[in-house]
């Protein structure tokens, strides 16, 4: 506006100079026609100069008005101040089954056959492997003939009681013949038990032969192949079950003593949360992670692997004093530094004023602030990267009115 004032004023001047040229001219002896004509044209130029001027001069006067007068509308919320936040604190843990087992032969023997595969699922009472039952099936014939002769010696002595009792009532024989019959009808009974003790053993053995599923579960991994010779013991499969899976996960122990057993709390699997009931806290502490460990039932619908992790998420109390914001009110400056713009009364309307503030903690498009915010203050909420501390604002219906003090 200054400059077209001064390029106005230098017009008018050079235009009076060319007046006065003119006028002087005129009162010589030069054609006086000449010089009316070009008073005529020099006072036209003036009336032009001015009038531009004048229209150029109000344009802009009329653009600094229209700004001062329409304020940029915003969004604010009122910054409400509090001495403590609420946080997740999230721990890690595993997925165990309640019952996994390496389970193995009871008998010595040679492994015939594998009847199962890794990674399949199995019911109880399920056969897994047998071995060779060649020299246990010889055993039991051997000993099923030994008690048929044992017993078939038992009921001739048994007969021969029967006979002699009459007779010893009699005197016909010695009471010394009568008992050596008697006696030995009991030595064979005791061989006949011990031949019928014997071919039960090998039945059972032969039982044993065949390793069977003890309980529902999946086949984990197979330990023995086929030909080998196995002791007594020795793990041919390992198997996990299929029900009643739980989850083991460290928790701080400032953490666990306000666990409650029987509630329920929100579990990670698989970017999934399912809610679990805590069935204990174990009294012990794992001297690696200084952790307690939280036991939970899993819901039954949860296919979940054996090792797999899982997470749980357990409310926190910090006692830090701030108040929360939406991370659409932050931006970051330089260093890391995050600031906001509070508004506040002027002389000439609402303005904004940039704050500091330090970033505790983020929840979802929330965080918590602490800085050189006073409790109350109304903070523009978002777009803030379009505005400007010291800016012109007006606060958009439906907005807190809440404003900064000055």
């Amino acid at each position: 506006m200054v400059k077209v004032v001064y390029v106005t004023t230098i017009n008018i001047d050079v235009t009076i100079i060319n007046i006065q040229q003119t006028v002087s001219i005129m009162t010589g002896k030069r054609d006086k026609a000449r010089g009316i004509g070009t008073v005529i044209a020099m006072i036209v130029a003036i009336v032009v100069t001015v009038g531009v001027s004048g229209a150029l001069h109000l344009r802009v006067q009329a653009e600094e008005s229209g700004i001062q007068r329409t304020p940029m509308p915003v969004s604010s919320i009122v910054y409400e101040e509090q001495q403590s936040y609420s946080r997740d604190q999230r721990f890690l843990g595993l997925v165990q089954a309640a019952t996994r087992s390496q389970i193995g032969f009871e008998v010595p023997g040679a492994i015939a056959e594998i009847h199962v595969f890794e990674g399949q699922m199995v019911e109880a009472g399920t056969a897994l492997a047998t071995l060779d039952t060649k020299a246990l099936n010889a055993q039991r014939e051997a000993a099923a003939s030994s008690m048929a002769r044992v017993a078939a010696e038992l009921e001739l002595a048994k007969a021969r009681t029967e006979r002699q009792q009459p007779l010893r009532d009699s005197g016909a024989i010695s009471e010394q013949t009568f008992d050596d019959t008697r006696l030995a009808e009991k030595a064979l009974a005791s061989a006949y038990a011990s031949a019928k003790a014997e071919l039960s053993t090998i039945d059972i053995n032969l039982e044993k032969s065949v390793l069977r599923a003890p309980y529902a579960a999946r086949v984990g991994r197979q330990l023995l192949d086929r030909g080998t010779v196995t002791n007594p013991g020795t793990p041919v499969f390992s198997l996990v079950a299929t029900q009643d899976r739980e989850a083991q996960i460290g928790v701080a122990v400032e953490q666990a003593v306000n666990l409650q057993p029987g509630e329920s709390y929100p579990l990670t699997w698989r970017d999934q949360t399912v809610m679990a009931k805590l069935r204990a806290v174990r009294p012990d502490i794992n001297p690696v992670s200084m952790t307690a460990a939280a036991i939970f039932e899993l819901p039954p619908q949860i296919a979940a692997f054996d090792g797999e992790p899982v997470g749980v998420s357990i409310p926190r109390n910090e006692p830090e004093a701030g108040g929360w914001l939406p991370l659409s009110s932050l931006l970051e400056g330089e260093r890391g530094v995050w600031t906001v713009l509070a508004i506040e009364e002027s002389g000439e309307g609402l303005v904004t004023r940039r704050e500091v503030v330090e970033v505790l903690h983020v929840s979802g498009d929330q965080a918590f602030v602490r800085g050189s915010l006073r409790a109350g203050d109304a903070v523009v909420a978002d777009g803030i990267h379009r505005i400007a501390p010291g800016t012109l604002v007006s606060i958009a219906p439906g907005s807190s009115q809440q404003l900064a003090r000055s």
